[in-house]
């Protein structure tokens, strides 16, 4: 995630898939020209890598030039298109081939097109790296497209937000959840994870989806998703993640425009992490960390044995109980942190002490994401 002037963006297309992109359409061009010598015209400021990197590749004697066309404000594609420097040489009877960085509305392509009605070239061609079909109004055809990609706003590679980012040999794509934080809360049973959950959800105005939560309420209102699961559960069968998923993507769309998520429950396998990852994708977002309340073991069975005596949970009264819950926990999610681990985003915090102790070394991981 890189930040520019006050927005985010999250890495969107590879250098390495932009090279590839690049040789692949240069093959196309020179396939086409022969041995014609064309004229390669960049639009500036955008396409002065595109086209720096296009006519290096390219493998045969070429003439580059450059106009400067200004539609952008910010980060919306303006309908005024104003010409800012024109063409200096003679173009009668050559072949012209425009090197723009992204089409998106086409307003600049319309501009161009106009621009070049007067010199009487042999062929206009329109070579575009990347190309965003939605946004594309335009009848003028595009004869060579590098990358189609959705209508949002992008950065890197010769495009910038505001001047910023034009260097970034990759391109970004704007983060439109810019102040969503998410993680998942993970502890053993008896870690006191319920009641910290509370604490944070007031202190950083987050939405508590406890996947526990989610299922009864789903069972007891009868969706469809929750007779679904109940299905299952009746045949003494896990509930297929997809299902689960599908419950925790409907909880998210009801809240929105959160300030983040405190995921609680789920994910409990390296599968339902990636599904997981997935569904925040979906939604311009991430999960930002694991936090996990790490407890010793003999503190968690005393703790629960003592919650037993006024919970009336079965589960919390018998220790040979409670300790397998523990094993269980320990072989389930061990595999989790090492997932987390892998991204750099497991939090081991110290689960032992008061509450208010336990929830001030919460904080300061979380006020770091």
């Amino acid at each position: 995630m890189i930040k520019l002037h006050d927005l985010h963006f999250k890495p969107f297309i590879s250098e390495k898939e932009i090279d590839a992109t690049i040789q692949r359409m240069v093959d196309e061009v020179a396939a086409q020209l022969k041995d014609e010598i064309p004229v390669f015209v960049g639009v500036l400021n955008g396409s002065f890598m595109f086209v720096s990197d296009f006519v290096k590749k390219y493998p045969k004697p070429c003439e580059v030039t450059f106009i400067k066309l200004a539609s952008y404000e910010g980060v919306k594609s303006t309908e005024d298109i104003e010409r800012l420097i024109g063409l200096t040489q003679d173009l009668t009877g050559r072949t012209v081939v425009i090197l723009e960085d992204i089409i998106d509305s086409g307003n600049t392509l319309a501009e161009i097109h106009r621009i070049f009605e007067n010199e009487n070239v042999k062929e206009l061609l329109i070579a575009t790296l990347f190309h965003k079909p939605e946004a594309y109004k335009k009848d003028f055809k595009l004869h060579y497209i590098g990358i189609d990609i959705p209508n949002k706003f992008i950065v890197g590679y010769g495009l910038d937000y505001d001047g910023l980012g034009r260097d970034l040999p990759e391109v970004y794509q704007l983060k439109t959840t810019q102040h969503m934080t998410n993680f998942v809360l993970f502890g053993p049973p008896g870690a006191g994870k319920g009641t910290q959950a509370n604490f944070l959800k007031e202190t950083y105005n987050l939405v508590h989806i406890s996947t526990g939560d989610v299922f009864r309420s789903n069972i007891k209102n009868k969706s469809a998703l929750g007779m679904l699961a109940k299905s299952f559960m009746d045949k003494g069968e896990l509930v297929p993640d997809q299902v689960t998923i599908d419950m925790l993507n409907a909880e998210v769309e009801k809240n929105a425009g959160a300030n983040g998520f405190i995921f609680d429950g789920f994910p409990r396998t390296n599968a339902q992490a990636k599904a997981l990852d997935q569904l925040m994708d979906e939604k311009d977002s991430q999960i930002d960390a694991m936090i996990a309340l790490e407890v010793d073991d003999e503190v968690l069975v005393q703790r629960l044995l003592g919650r037993g005596k006024t919970s009336g949970r079965p589960d919390d009264a018998d220790e040979r109980i409670i300790r397998n819950r523990i094993t269980e926990y320990y072989k389930k999610t061990a595999v989790l942190k090492e997932y987390y681990m892998a991204q750099d985003k497991y939090c081991g915090v110290d689960g032992v002490g008061n509450i208010s102790e336990i929830t001030e070394r919460l904080i300061k991981v979380i006020d770091k994401l």
